[in-house]
């Protein structure tokens, strides 16, 4: 009787069962749960079973990690669609909405941006979701907002003797990608608004935002926070002011 039943278990094992499987273990028990083995004690099935589906864990985990990406876009778009369209104020919401999305789906956060899923480093294609992947959903909605703003105000910018040397090359690529993905989006703005002072700034920004996120999501902030909301309003603040912008 076992062998028919674990048969149809097999049947009824499709790819959505699996992601909403894995999904599920992510949330309960962290990233490391996430395992082709749990997966399939879940599901009643054998491991070699999900090989049709999925090459191995680093396979199952970048389309887990796709899925939590397009689920956090979907949200923080609905979250600004109603607002202004000059940029501004859609970008410190987005902030706003990233940083209550990490607080409250910690075990997400951490898979997506706190946890290579293999192979470590700044080459890395296995590397943790940041900027880098410009043209993921995470990535594109804050460009979008970013080229709204480079159309509709005049920033602060540092000039380019200003940027470390060192730093130019890595900036020119970045520059690169970024007018890629946004002539893609159909935004129209003056080229020379972004140079490679706006890259260093956007950098910077990312870079601040996302540092603080992730002390804040850890409980690692140096000093104990009893109004963490205005800890963050405090910072976004600052990040408009030195770029010539109000945070709203």
């Amino acid at each position: 009787m076992d062998k028919p039943a674990r048969r149809g278990r097999v049947r009824v094992a499709t790819d959505q069962d699996i992601r909403r499987t894995a999904r599920r273990l992510l949330v309960e028990r962290g990233p490391e749960a996430v395992t082709l083995r749990a997966i399939a004690r879940e599901l009643g099935i054998t491991a070699p079973a999900l090989y049709r589906y999925y090459g191995s864990r680093d396979d199952l985990i970048e389309h887990l990690r796709l899925d939590v990406i397009a689920d956090l876009a979907a949200q923080l778009s609905e979250e600004i669609g109603t607002l202004p369209g000059d940029g501004a104020e859609q970008l410190f919401a987005i902030c706003r909405g990233f940083r209550r999305w990490a607080l409250t789906h910690t075990k997400e956060f951490t898979l997506v941006f706190a946890s290579p899923t293999g192979e470590v480093g700044p080459h890395s294609p296995h590397s943790v979701a940041t900027l880098n992947r410009a043209d993921e959903p995470f990535g594109r909605i804050f460009l979008m907002a970013a080229g709204q703003i480079l159309a509709n105000h005049k920033l602060t910018l540092p000039p380019v003797e200003r940027i470390p040397p060192e730093l130019r090359d890595d900036l020119a690529t970045f520059q690169d990608n970024l007018l890629s993905v946004l002539r893609e989006t159909g935004l129209e703005f003056p080229p020379d608004n972004l140079d490679l002072g706006t890259t260093y700034v956007m950098i910077q920004f990312w870079a601040r935002l996302y540092g603080h996120i992730t002390l804040e999501v850890f409980g690692n902030y140096p000093i104990p926070m009893t109004k963490p909301d205005a800890v963050f309003d405090a910072l976004l603040a600052d990040l408009a002011r030195e770029i010539g912008l109000e945070s709203t």
